[in-house]
């Protein structure tokens, strides 16, 4: 995750949790989704990072495809 998307999400994070028209639940729901999807997105990069280690032809097509 880029260090950009990273600092938006600690934004969005922090609004979430200082937000008085959420209710707990909403906030609880939120926090779960977002961790949720910082994992997949960690996943997803580990994945990338794997494939590129395989061969600089993978890595090629990886980065022509902008997936690195």
């Amino acid at each position: 995750m880029s260090k950009s998307n990273l600092k938006h999400l600690e934004t969005i994070k922090e609004n979430i949790d200082k937000s008085d028209t959420l209710s707990q639940d909403e906030k609880s729901d939120s926090m779960k989704r977002i961790e949720e999807w910082y994992a997949e997105d960690k996943a997803w990069d580990s994945l990338m990072a794997e494939l590129s280690s395989f061969s600089p032809k993978v890595k090629t097509i990886l980065a022509d495809l902008g997936l690195i």
